[in-house]
């Protein structure tokens, strides 16, 4: 048995989905994951964002983030559906280290919000 480790994916959907096909494909892998014994703990749909270069001759597509506890042999085998799934234009899979586990946590509290330190100086001088 390995040790499980943090990972964070983010994948590009075609932009010729219907939002209701977007989520289907987002909920399939992120099914996909749980199913082979991985803890999801964060998932984010970016939306239709512009790419910085066309790809298959288009220019915007679906951004989906997850971050997620596995095994290390689990992102091969995501990685491959990834390849397999004509949905998706790209991906990329990286290993979180500690501090970076870190900092997602605080972005999730919204730690970096500029609105929320604004509140904050304007409660302190009040």
């Amino acid at each position: 048995m390995e040790f499980k480790k943090n990972y964070e994916t983010v994948f590009i959907l075609t932009p010729v989905l219907s939002e209701d096909q977007m989520k289907d494909a987002a909920a399939k892998f992120s099914t996909f994951l749980k199913e082979n014994g991985a803890d999801v703990i964060n998932e984010e749909s970016w939306g239709l964002k512009k790419l910085a270069y066309p790809i298959n001759h288009k220019t915007t597509g679906f951004y989906h983030l997850a971050e997620f506890v596995a095994e290390p042999t689990l992102v091969d085998t995501l990685e491959t559906e990834y390849r397999r799934d004509e949905r998706v234009m790209r991906f990329l899979t990286v290993s979180l280290d500690k501090h970076a586990v870190e900092y997602n946590e605080r972005r999730r509290r919204g730690d970096f919000r500029k609105d929320k330190k604004k509140k904050n100086k304007e409660e302190a001088t009040a």
